[in-house]
């Protein structure tokens, strides 16, 4: 196992529409900016949207590693910012039906990459699906995106009561998605915090907000990173400014911090469901 701890983040919402993939990418390119070597798996496994969003193209995907036909290090991408995409398989079926050698050969693909990476992002599926709970249990930290919707709120809560319930998460922290003013961010976590305080044992970290910003929209119609083509918006200051606060989260020092844990964790909760 490598001694090198990477940072496992895992970046949800529950309902599907809230910007995850942006905050995924953006936020990836911020913190490759200050030195972090990032890696972006794009973990929509049935709808995967990161090459879209980016305009690349991957031949092969993670199907292929599980599969043996190239490794892990074979299929990286190279997206903006330096920063290093894991495209999606094509299906569900490879991950679910893997056997103990492929579930050993996975282990050892992700820890030949884990001395070339400090942060690995999870970009998640919407909804709720095991393979999302799979996603989210492995990873140390999940951002949850959300918005000032009211479908959007639920179904996060929704997330946060089947992690806390059923597998013993306990701590979240949330992104404010596309709000008009700094006030109607604290107001949505303030929503969120209201639900949780009263049903569930968890405790909620406000990592801020995204401001709903046209140059944004501008960045996904020319396939780019707003921190990119527009990196002095008030949607790429925001980025960065969360980048900042999610580069001072703890990193852990104990066996949870390497990558290979991850991985190994993944893989048991996709057998387990």
């Amino acid at each position: 196992m490598s001694n090198h701890s990477v940072q496992v983040i895992a970046v949800t919402g529950g309902k599907g529409g809230v910007g995850k993939s942006n905050v995924s990418i953006n936020l990836g390119v911020c913190l490759a900016e200050m030195g972090r070597r990032v890696v972006l798996m794009d973990a929509d496994l049935g709808l995967a949207n990161l090459d879209i969003l980016l305009g690349i193209t991957a031949r092969k995907n993670l199907s292929h590693v599980l599969n043996g036909e190239c490794s892990l290090s074979e299929i990286l991408v190279d997206g903006p910012g330096g920063i290093k995409i894991v495209p999606a398989s094509s299906g569900t079926r490879e991950l679910v039906s893997m056997g103990t050698r492929e579930h050993a050969g996975l282990i050892h693909a992700f820890s030949e990459l884990s001395d070339q990476v400090d942060v690995l992002l999870i970009d998640t599926a919407a909804g709720i699906s095991e393979m999302v709970v799979s996603f989210l249990t492995a990873a140390q930290e999940s951002l949850f995106v959300v918005t000032n919707e009211p479908t959007s709120i639920t179904d996060a809560y929704a997330l946060m009561k089947l992690l806390n319930q059923q597998h013993g998460m306990y701590r979240f922290n949330v992104l404010a998605n596309m709000v008009r003013t700094q006030q109607e961010g604290r107001e949505i976590y303030a929503k969120l915090t209201k639900v949780t305080d009263r049903f569930l044992d968890v405790a909620l970290q406000f990592s801020g907000c995204i401001p709903f910003d046209e140059y944004l929209r501008k960045a996904v119609m020319r396939q780019k990173p707003v921190v990119e083509a527009y990196p002095r918006s008030k949607a790429a200051l925001a980025f960065r400014t969360l980048a900042n606060k999610v580069d001072g989260w703890p990193l852990p020092t104990t066996p949870r911090g390497h990558l290979e844990f991850f991985v190994d964790r993944l893989v048991q909760g996709v057998a387990a469901r």
